[in-house]
């Protein structure tokens, strides 16, 4: 496969995931976060399981494929401001990963458990990291789209 092919591959995938997860979190913490806070007591645990079994179907795969993707793009020889792109890239790649799982994934645990209205909005304050986070991911790969396609 040549330089230019893998590239263009690369390209797509990260893409495709970046920009799905973009939409996907801004969705989360602009329309579902906040209404968990209107859920009734009775119905968070359901409610909470659901979510969490629905939405890790699309994200796992997107976060998966973007991760895979970001190490690939480190893999082949990029130069100059390509280069530093691909790295920023994966630096916030890294962010994501470590935030979702040390910060947002306990938060909705303890969800699971019921209804925490502290739980609620710290989930909801913390995803902003996430939110910043694909927000500028997507600013670089589409950087990188317009530099290297």
């Amino acid at each position: 496969m040549t330089y230019e092919t893998q590239l263009q591959i690369n390209l797509l995938l990260q893409s495709l995931a970046t920009f799905a997860m973009f939409g996907v979190i801004w969705l989360i913490q602009l329309v579902n976060y906040p209404l968990q806070i209107h859920v009734p007591a009775e119905n968070f645990v359901d409610y909470q399981i659901g979510h969490m079994r629905r939405i890790t179907q699309i994200v796992a795969p997107l976060m998966l494929l973007e991760a895979i993707s970001s190490v690939w793009l480190l893999v082949i020889p990029l130069s100059g401001i390509g280069s530093v792109l691909a790295w920023v890239g994966f630096a916030l790649v890294m962010i994501l990963w470590i935030s979702t799982g040390a910060i947002q994934v306990p938060l909705h645990r303890r969800l699971e458990e019921g209804r925490d209205e502290r739980a609620i909005r710290g989930l909801i304050a913390s995803n902003w990291i996430r939110t910043l986070g694909w927000t500028a991911r997507t600013v670089t790969v589409a950087w990188l789209l317009l530099l290297l396609a």
